[in-house]
């Protein structure tokens, strides 16, 4: 007997209440500060036109997307652990899922698109105008999302036509792909490999991208005369290199290895780390290492006064 359920149960650290008062005031603040920090790092790039790159262009978006995927997941977890609210139903659960993955992978995907793009500056700076085009960063940014929509379509369409037997809790603060596979009373192994192959080779792809671009970037550094020239171009990466690698280290952790539905509770404490951390971080990794963004905000600060 099948029973259809209507709503689930999210039982992410239920049963460490001292943990809960602490993400009870951790999660808000740390929303807070990751909308305001996002929506200054756009307001810095819109209003100069110095930093109406492409680079930058890719730095906006990425600011918008975070906004979008802390959202998806913060406001509700904060509920949660305050209001001790843990119902979701279960459309509110498959929508939760598709809107994580599709953010979660377009960020994959942005993240590839701004390290072709420090390639292209670095190793072909004369035709660095003409490859990167507007034209092309929009198309990006678009083929970010259409990659999104379909990795989201794919995982949250296997995952929700599994059978849950009247099994109402979920072992997580959200409705994570591998969480809401492991509460199924089905036969899970097609899911699992599904998740294991899509989500394995998007960010083997997106990674693969990166790494490649970024080793003929420091390839051209090393070859380059002089020490400024050479800390020049580095400072151009290093906080997009800082990001890859909290991004891509958390999800390959998470989603890129077999058995990736074994283990909840350890799920639990990583899965903080790129859906709110990260996100929070990201403005300031690209503020404080980043001089342009510096001396702008310093520029547009100095015309407020």
């Amino acid at each position: 007997n099948y029973t259809r359920i209507s709503e689930f149960i999210l039982a992410g650290f239920q049963s460490h209440p001292g943990s809960q008062l602490l993400l009870s005031v951790l999660f808000p603040t740390m929303y807070v500060v990751t909308v305001v920090g996002n929506v200054c790092m756009m307001l810095i790039i819109r209003r100069d036109s110095n930093l109406h790159t492409p680079m930058y262009f890719f730095l906006e978006n990425l600011s918008a997307l975070d906004i979008c995927y802390s959202s998806v997941i913060t406001p509700r977890a904060t509920l949660a652990f305050l209001l001790d609210r843990r119902s979701i139903s279960y459309n509110g659960c498959a929508s939760q899922m598709f809107f994580f993955s599709l953010f979660g992978t377009t960020e994959a995907f942005f993240l590839a698109a701004m390290a072709y793009d420090r390639f292209t500056a670095i190793c072909n700076p004369l035709l660095y105008q003409v490859i990167m085009s507007k034209r092309l960063c929009v198309f990006m940014v678009m083929g970010s999302y259409l990659s999104g929509c379909i990795n989201c379509t794919i995982q949250t369409g296997f995952t929700f036509s599994l059978s849950f037997c009247g099994h109402k809790e979920i072992n997580h603060f959200f409705c994570d792909v591998a969480a809401v596979i492991h509460a199924s009373c089905s036969d899970t192994l097609v899911n699992e490999l599904v998740m294991l192959a899509v989500c394995g080779s998007i960010i083997v792809g997106t990674a693969l991208v990166v790494f490649i671009s970024y080793g003929y970037i420091i390839i051209t550094i090393l070859q380059m005369p002089s020490a400024e020239s050479r800390h020049k171009a580095f400072s151009t990466c290093s906080s997009h290199m800082m990001t890859i690698c909290l991004f891509f280290g958390t999800a390959s952790f998470m989603y890129a290895q077999p058995g990736a539905t074994s283990s909840p509770n350890r799920s639990n404490t990583i899965s903080i780390f790129y859906t709110i951390v990260i996100p929070m971080l990201n403005p300031f990794i690209y503020t404080f290492r980043n001089k342009e963004v510096k001396g702008s905000l310093k520029k547009q600060l100095k015309r407020r006064g």
